[in-house]
């Protein structure tokens, strides 16, 4: 290094709160230690009290706003004296209005989230082109549906809002600056915007729950952390020595444009932004000005080195700017304790630390316990009914409606209410039974619609198909068609209980603590240093939607309310995951074939299986007195409907003196959403558990009474006894304090005619069920085909990755992986052409694009294995799906196609499911893939596939009587039983085994949707992508 005559002057006029910084601090000392700086702090005093001429003389000028700052007297000082500024001084008023950064930002063709702009004059103002409504905002013509963000256009007000759409819930979230340990609140209650200033409303990205903070030092350094996003569940997690915990990431080529541009736009050299990656793109959604990283030793080498070149480049070029060989602080240093976080999982249950590693953890999950799901058919010609058909249909009167929103189904109610009779005489004054049976139906309408605090489309809804139609000659003499007979058809329950929202939290918790390896602290720390890649998807049913956010909170350690969790966190996937359509034929032909198993007198069940393998016979499961269990059945579900009835006239007559509520009021269903605990007050008055009434209880038990044998006909309805089977499981653990007498009885015949039908439903013997499971689960089982082929896919670049850079010595992590990808041997590239998926992937959030760049940095990061990525995906679903993926695993070698093939599950697996006859609640199948790295990449035995399942529920505690039983009534959950194996100890399942057996059943690759979203090209050329389809094994079956 060239000695110098005279140091360098730095002038740090900042505020002293922000001067004495431990990055501050940190980032002086180094820049001193080169003995070419000298740095004046100018305190507190001088900058507020003391003229510009009477400042100290300096060659660079470190100056920022913070709280307080006098930005203009510091802007006359540059004009004075007119030293090399780092951060340019007039573009910081931009910053403190985010209106102009975001114009600033597009300006310089910088992405940022679609945004519109609210301005206010005066508060609560009311402007022409602003519209609010129930799930969206509208601003001059553009509409945000929620979730929507909305930011005050002061920047300096950190208070922002996230609102929540009706279908998962409703609510706000506000999002502020660190409080404690946390950064947001959820309020449940919360449906309305803000309107006493100025704001910005966007559009909510949904980022997996992890926000990036990126921070430059000129415009050729950038370096990017994870943390937690406070979207999530608002707790800030800190490390033992209570500094919020982040992680360093790699920028994408670009990200790293888009670093360079934003120094440039604002004309800050040292300067922090957040970004959002959000479905393969990126986008700026704040800009703050000057920031330094916290903690990291590497950065802060780096961050010293860069601003010494830009500051002898700009004030003494003539000196040499080279980093010396040795950095003149480094003999001192001490070495960075490893870092440990508070909240961690625990166990390792994996191959970890040996030549096995974890890649990837595919799991199907059922929903956890839910009420009874319920249904009313009545035909209305009532005119306020029939008129709401046109209403909200476009005026279309014979096209059937949907009513969900709070609007609609008030709307609804307001009519009903009109129309319901006013006391018991009015109801029993009708002569007819049918009349009868309307004005109850009426009731049952009108108490399911005042049921739960306020409307919400996750809990009920309600159909109108026109059925006959009128002309009505309008006053202008113009004939119009109006519908003047209808079919109303109202579909309520089914909703997640307490219960359901505990069990799938303990199931993400268990998870966590048993799944994935541990380093340290397992799957937190992979999943906040991106090195684990998680996605989950459930149907579109509000049971199955909350089931995945209550896991996802249990999994990654969340706390707070499900709705955020939800939103940021859980796609919906109806296509895959929802529908028995596509079996709907085969279906119908088992449940004959079902009926006449069990209605005939003797038991027919056909042994055209062996003893050997009991699950071969037609109709395996059914008990031998099926036909004389019926009448008993039927007696029995009479005995409770009775009781109930009794219970639902007292509280029927109670409700008419208004005394009921004012003791207990009415059941919030939005609130009951975040509980895990039972109504404690409810149970102690002797109301059923949850939101249901006396009067809807009995409408349950009336209904399936009524439904399961037409007295007329003289007939049995087999596919009414699940439901009997659901509604006494139900008031068994959640209604047992209301001691109905017999029901203990009805469960046990119950159960045994359900343990023979319900499994039957999907096929009444092997064959028949491959074919049914085939058609339900053939979208789902091609998305798993194509988990599998991207995590080899991966696998296999990084397995190349690594070895390129130990033959050639090379340590530049910061080339993309693809780029580093060698042409290994001619079997790699097989491999690869038969696996590799990219853009033809239904990720919807473009897997290979995101998952080959969205990289923990291996040079910052303070992690044991930095190469180690897992992919999770998880897939929340109803009973029919477990059913069907379950039934093609274990009888897939059925196929004519397969003739000679070993089933993937095991003799004593296949003997143990034929005994298990129900999936219960949070039953699940879990596929987990490990790479064994001691073998050639082209050996079949370098990917190994595990299958487990549980049962779910265990239903014990409700047949015992002992502490434990009465410990769980008590609390109304059932445990979930741990994972089966699927194969024998030992056995080695390949995963090109796997492939070979379940393709024959799974949708082909190239029928998903590309998931590509406009204006990504990703890695792959198009040429490249086509070659692979071409390539794709699916084309030959």
């Amino acid at each position: 290094m060239e000695k110098i005559t005279e140091k360098i002057k730095i002038g740090v006029c900042v505020m002293e709160k922000k001067v004495f910084s431990a990055p501050m601090a940190q980032i002086f000392d180094r820049l001193q230690a080169f003995g070419e700086f000298e740095v004046i702090h100018f305190g507190d005093k001088v900058i507020l009290e003391d003229p510009i001429e009477s400042w100290p003389i300096c060659d660079c000028l470190i100056a920022f706003y913070s709280s307080g700052y006098p930005l203009e007297k510091a802007e006359a000082y540059a004009a004075l004296r007119k030293p090399f500024l780092i951060n340019e001084l007039e573009p910081q008023y931009l910053l403190h209005d985010r209106r102009k950064v975001y114009e600033q930002l597009e300006l310089f063709g910088i992405p940022v989230p679609r945004y519109a702009l609210v301005i206010r004059e005066v508060p609560s103002e009311e402007l022409d082109y602003f519209i609010e409504e129930e799930d969206f905002v509208e601003v001059d013509g553009m509409r945000f549906w929620k979730p929507f963000v909305e930011k005050p256009i002061d920047a300096d007000n950190h208070s922002i809002m996230i609102y929540y759409p009706s279908s998962a819930g409703g609510g706000m979230k506000e999002l502020f600056r660190k409080v404690g340990n946390r950064s947001s609140e959820f309020h449940s209650e919360v449906r309305s915007v803000r309107r006493e200033g100025s704001y910005i409303y966007e559009e909510f990205m949904p980022t997996g729950g992890t926000d990036v903070k990126v921070y430059t030092v000129g415009p050729e350094y950038a370096h990017a952390e994870a943390r937690k996003s406070p979207v999530v569940d608002g707790v800030v997690m800190r490390n033992p020595d209570g500094k919020e915990v982040r992680y360093p990431v790699l920028l994408t080529p670009n990200e790293k444009e888009m670093a360079r541009k934003v120094c440039i736009a604002f004309r800050q050299s040292v300067c922090g932004f957040d970004l959002l990656r959000s479905e393969g793109r990126s986008y700026v959604c704040d800009v703050n000005g000057w920031s330094f990283v916290k903690n990291s030793h590497k950065y802060y080498d780096d961050s010293a080195c860069v601003l010494r070149k830009m500051l002898l480049d700009a004030k003494a070029p003539h000196l040499s700017s080279a980093i010396p060989p040795t950095l003149p602080w480094k003999v001192n240093e001490i070495v960075q304790p490893s870092e440990q976080l508070t909240r961690q999982g625990s166990g390792i249950n994996g191959y970890f630390g040996q030549s096995e590693e974890l890649r990837s953890v595919i799991a199907v999950i059922r929903h956890g316990d839910r009420t009874p799901k319920q249904k009313v058919k009545l035909k209305v010609t009532e005119e306020k009914l029939l008129s709401l058909i046109m209403k909200y249909n476009g005026g279309r009167p014979r096209s059937e409606t949907k009513l969900k929103s709070a609007v609609q189904l008030q709307d609804l109610l307001d009519a009903t209410r009109t129309l319901v009779p006013r006391t018991r005489q009015d109801l029993e004054g009708d002569n007819e039974a049918e009349d009868l049976e309307h004005a109850e139906k009426l009731l049952q309408v009108k108490a399911v619609l005042e049921e739960g605090g306020h409307f919400s489309g996750i809990y009920r809804k309600v159909q109108l198909k026109p059925l006959k139609w009128v002309k009505v000659t309008k006053s202008n003499g113009e004939v119009e068609e109006r519908p003047d007979e209808a079919l109303m058809i109202l579909k309520y329950g089914g909703v997640l209980t307490h219960a359901g929202r505990k069990q799938a939290e303990e199931l993400g918790r268990y998870f966590r603590n048993k799944i994935y390896p541990g380093e340290g602290t397992g799957l937190l720390r992979l999943h906040s240093t991106y090195r684990h890649d998680l996605k989950i998807y459930s149907s579109d049913e509000g049971r199955v939607q909350m089931s995945a956010a209550a896991f996802a909170k249990g999994l990654l350690d969340l706390e707070g309310q499900l709705t955020p969790i939800l939103v940021s966190l859980v796609s919906k996937d109806s296509s895959m995951l929802d529908g028995l359509e596509n079996a709907h034929t085969e279906m119908e032909e088992a449940k004959a074939r079902l009926n006449d198993i069990i209605t005939s007198s003797a038991n027919t069940v056909e042994s055209n299986g062996s003893h050997e393998f009991p699950w071969t016979v037609d109709g395996a499961g059914i008990p031998p007195n099926a036909s004389e269990l019926l009448p008993e059945l039927i007696k029995l579900t009479k005995k409770v409907t009775e009781q109930v009835k009794i219970l639902a006239k007292d509280e029927e007559e109670q409700l008419t003196e208004r005394s009921l509520y004012d003791i207990i009021p009415p059941y919030d269903q939005a609130k009951a959403l975040g509980k895990t605990n039972i109504d404690v007050d409810r149970i102690a008055a002797g109301l059923p558990c949850g939101s249901e009434g006396f009067l809807l209880m009995y409408a349950r038990w009336k209904k399936l009474e009524r439904d399961l044998y037409n007295e007329h006909k003289e007939r049995f309805n087999i596919t009414q006894i699940p439901d009997v089977y659901d509604s006494c499981k139900y008031d068994l653990l959640h209604n047992a304090h209301l001691n109905l007498e017999g029901l203990d009885e009805l469960f046990k015949v119950a159960q045994a005619l359900a343990d023979g039908v319900i499994p039957n439903e999907y096929g009444i013997n092997p064959k028949q069920k491959l074919k049914i499971g085939s058609k339900i689960a053939r979208r789902l089982l091609g998305k798993l085909l194509i988990d599998v082929r991207n995590t080899r896919e991966e696998a296999i670049s990084v397995a190349e990755l690594k070895n390129n850079q130990e033959n050639s010595l090379s340590t530049n992590n910061e080339k993309e992986d693809t780029e580093a990808k060698s042409k290994n041997s001619h079997k790699n590239d097989e491999i690869r052409k038969c696996s590799t998926m990219s853009e033809t992937s239904m990720d919807q959030d473009d897997d290979d694009d995101k998952e080959t760049k969205y990289r923990l940095d291996p040079k910052y990061a303070n992690v044991k294995t930095p190469d180690r990525h897992v992919r999770t995906r998880l897939y929340f679903t109803s009973e029919s799906h477990i059913h069907s993926l379950m039934n093609v695993l274990r009888y897939c070698n059925l196929d004519e196609s397969l003739q000679g093939e070993e089933s993937l599950v095991c003799h004593n697996a296949l003997d143990r499911l034929c005994q298990t006859k129900e999936l219960d609640y949070m039953s699940y199948i879990v596929l987990r893939m490990f790479e064994n790295t001691e073998v050639a990449l082209e050996d079949p035995k370098r990917y190994r596939i595990e299958l487990t399942c549980s049962r779910g529920a265990d239903l014990s505690p409700l047949e015992k009587k002992d502490s434990e039983a009465t410990w769980l009534h008590q609390e109304h959950t059932l445990p979930i039983m741990g994972p089966e194996r699927l194969q024998e100890v030992g056995s080695y399942l390949t995963l090109e085994t796997m492939e070979k057996m379940i393709r024959p059943f799974a949708m082909p690759a190239e029928d998903f949707p590309p998931a590509t979203p406009a204006g990504f090209s990703g890695y792959f050329t198009k040429s490249m992508l086509e070659r692979l389809v071409n390539l794709w094994p699916f084309h030959k079956h």
